[in-house]
């Protein structure tokens, strides 16, 4: 596959598994747990994105050690995100209707696609494309 087509495949995936994972499939008690280390929600919710990506990482051709290692990178830049997303979001106590509270959700969104951009970056080196 040429790369360019590679990379917009992925970036596809990716899109597409973001938005469901983020808007569809994210219930209140994962909501609520993105703040908390001692609640199971952040996890699961980071844990979905990370597998969410596997068809990404497939397209790609991945082997398996480097769908593990991209998919822990993954979980673990998505959860440190959402962690500290909601700790400041938190300690603003800005609402949906304060410029506050788009930049930073903004700014958590931006985090989320750089993250994918870091990933492609890396399967196609991986690949050694």
């Amino acid at each position: 596959m040429q790369m360019i087509t590679l990379t917009l495949a992925m970036l596809l995936c990716f899109q597409l598994k973001h938005f469901v994972a983020d808007y569809l499939l994210q219930p209140s008690w994962m909501l609520r747990g993105k703040g908390d280390l001692r609640r199971v929600g952040g996890y699961v919710h980071a844990g979905l994105h990370a597998f969410g990506s596997l068809p990404a990482f497939l397209i790609a051709g991945l082997e398996p050690t480097a769908i593990v290692l991209l998919s822990a990178a993954e979980f673990t830049v998505h959860y440190a995100t959402d962690y500290t997303k909601a700790g400041l979001s938190a300690r603003s106590h800005a609402g949906p209707n304060t410029r506050a509270y788009w930049a930073l959700h903004g700014a958590d969104q931006f985090l989320h696609q750089l993250t994918y951009v870091c990933l492609i970056f890396a399967a196609l080196a991986w690949r050694g494309i």
